[in-house]
């Protein structure tokens, strides 16, 4: 009993919304042939499969582009509140044990770039260190470092220093040379030539668009929301009032906000301007469809029949590290040259459907996996190397 007492109970919502967030997340990557971005030459294409591609990456990216990794982020930071917590029950302090977890996830992360060079797992394990640091502030604090952080301060100040100066240029991290080293070992290069180009040119390239697209402040932002989500014990049923009013406002911030970055370039000429502007505008709009997605999903989960159904994604969501990680090789392989070089031959249409057929497959396997271990293979491996020391 004393066992039961002194830890969190697991939050099924958690792994459902986990699962949701990495389906979307393959299904964004598949299309975008994982980072690769060739595709069939579509010069006499069939007019319906070019509405249906069409069709497929206007949608994807609407309902997803920017949002499922929200929620992974967001999950990321409710994660370590009770990893924290139950340690804090116990007497623990988990602040410097996490420090190591996120080495660890640093190298995790690697081992998934080596193959797909736009993972998140690398810049996760640099940002994480915000979570330790600032995890015993007061609520108030917290909530008002991560609106700071969510608005963009950088990209914030060029603004405004754009508008006061119109000699000032927007700074840009140069990646031109990166990107391409990368598309070329994707286009033509061998398996070792892949793996060595991602691990240096395509993780600096990642890394730099991070930064130069405001996934940096957001990332750290969507991870203190997270926490305070596991502080709060908000994704408990007894807190939907709460996921109610999210919903009421974030669907009125959302129209004009959207609006208005679809405005913006036909009325803000100055490009230092623009696109830092841009940038600020489009984090915000797209924080407030990942909370409505957020909070749509808590309704359905804890107010319809659809509980059931979303209960079948619980094992997918508490294997996300070995899912995303497997996505990331089977991606590579399909793709690349390296593997069958499926990039010229598959459009959008063909792709999100290969993607769907990845993620069927990886749930079978999850749930089948789920019944006989406690643990996803590659959450077991970092979990006992957490606690090596």
């Amino acid at each position: 009993m004393e066992q039961q007492i002194q830890r969190h109970a697991r939050v099924d919502v958690a792994d459902v919304l986990r699962g949701l967030a990495v389906m979307g997340i393959i299904l964004l990557h598949s299309i975008e042939h994982f980072n690769f971005y060739s595709f069939p030459d579509t010069a006499g294409q069939n007019a319906w499969l070019a509405f249906t591609d069409r069709a497929v990456w206007d949608g994807l990216f609407f309902l997803l582009g920017g949002k499922a990794y929200a929620v992974f982020a967001l999950l990321f930071g409710f994660s370590y509140f009770i990893q924290y917590d139950n340690q804090r029950l116990r007497g623990r302090d988990f602040r410097l044990r996490f420090c190591w977890r996120l080495v660890l996830l640093f190298l995790i992360g690697n081992l998934n770039a080596s193959f797909f060079t736009a993972e998140v797992l690398v810049l996760y394990s640099l940002v994480g260190f915000i979570l330790p640091l600032v995890c015993r502030l007061r609520d108030k604090w917290l909530f008002i470092l991560a609106c700071i952080l969510l608005v963009q301060p950088l990209p914030l100040y060029y603004v405004i220093r754009a508008t006061l100066d119109p000699a000032f240029v927007t700074p840009a991290l140069p990646t031109g040379s990166l990107w391409a080293a990368t598309f070329e070992a994707q286009s033509h290069g061998t398996f070792l030539d892949t793996l060595r180009v991602n691990l240096w040119e395509g993780q600096l390239a990642s890394l730099a668009w991070a930064w130069d697209n405001g996934r940096v402040f957001q990332t750290a932002a969507l991870f203190i929301f997270g926490y305070l989500v596991g502080r709060r014990g908000l994704f408990l049923k007894e807190n939907l009032k709460f996921w109610n009013k999210v919903l009421c406002g974030s669907l009125v911030a959302f129209f004009p906000l959207y609006g208005l970055g679809n405005m913006l370039p036909d009325f803000v000429e100055n490009p230092s301007v623009r696109t830092p502007l841009l940038l600020v505008v489009s984090s915000l709009y797209k924080f407030a469809f990942m909370l409505l997605l957020v909070s749509a999903v808590l309704n359905g989960y804890y107010r319809t029949r659809l509980k059931e159904r979303l209960d079948y994604l619980i094992p997918y969501g508490r294997m996300s590290l070995t899912n995303y990680i497997t996505q990331s090789i089977i991606g590579s392989m399909l793709f690349y040259n390296w593997g069958f070089g499926l990039h010229d031959k598959l459009g959008i249409t063909a792709s999100v459907l290969v993607g769907a057929l990845i993620f069927i497959v990886q749930l079978a396997f999850c749930r089948w996996w789920m019944r006989h271990h406690s643990h996803g293979p590659m959450e077991y491996l970092w979990k006992r190397a957490t606690w090596l020391k």
